[in-house]
Parts: structure tokens; sequence; C-alpha cells
């Protein structure tokens, strides 16, 4: 199972940014996804997910309103638009399928997990 995820990068607060998250019909065409970020010295945590038709997501409260998730079922992408990028924003994000369809909110609700991609915002 492989999980590619890209477009992270260096950017200034206020920037915006879109992460994908490439995998295979096989693994996530009936499956959930979600995006999770690892600030330096801190716990894992959650930060969007989206159910297998793209028909619900969950945000968590730090990124609602700036961070939009979707997926393009199909050729089997997770994206994560990010806009107004703050410093805290500073992590490496992940992406994960689901071992359900749902827009699963924890860590414990995903079966597969891409490497990172290294996001940081400077102020």
């Amino acid at each position: 199972v492989q999980l590619q995820a890209s477009g992270g990068g260096l950017v200034q607060a206020g920037d915006s940014l879109k992460l994908s998250c490439a995998t295979s019909k096989r693994t996530s065409s009936n499956n959930g996804m979600g995006w999770f970020r690892q600030a330096p010295g801190k716990e894992r945590e959650f930060v969007a997910s989206i159910s297998w038709n793209g028909g619900s997501s969950n945000y968590a409260d730090s990124v609602k309103g700036r961070f939009t998730i979707s997926r393009d079922y199909g050729a089997s992408i997770a994206y994560l638009q990010m806009n107004s990028l703050k410093p805290e924003d500073t992590a490496v994000y992940y992406c994960a399928v689901a071992r359900g369809a749902g827009a699963s909110t924890s860590g414990t609700g995903f079966r597969y997990w891409g490497q990172g991609t290294e996001v940081t915002v400077s102020s």
C-alpha cells in the first residue's frame, strides 16, 4: 500500500498551499481519507477528513474556514487546500486512509499512512 503525499514547502504567513495524497483505487475507493500533522515537539493531531464519496468532511477547529479537504474519486487523490497559513500551521503533514467509509477524526480510525510532507510557514 502506498500513499504519496506532496505539495509541502516554505511559505510566508497568509500564503496558500495545496497538498496532494495519491493512493490506489484498491486502497481508498471505499474508504474515508484524512490529513494529520505533527509539529516539532508536539503530538500528531487531526487536521481534516473526508468520507469515501466526499459527501461529508470534518475539520479541526484550528483550521476551519481556512483549510478545505477534497478528493478526486476517479483518480484516488485527496487534497488539502490550505489558505491564510499561519506560523502555527508549521508541521509535517501526513495523509491517511481510514478503516471505514466515513470521515473519521481519530488517528485510530485510519489504517494506512503515507510519508509526511513538510510545511513551514514563516512570519
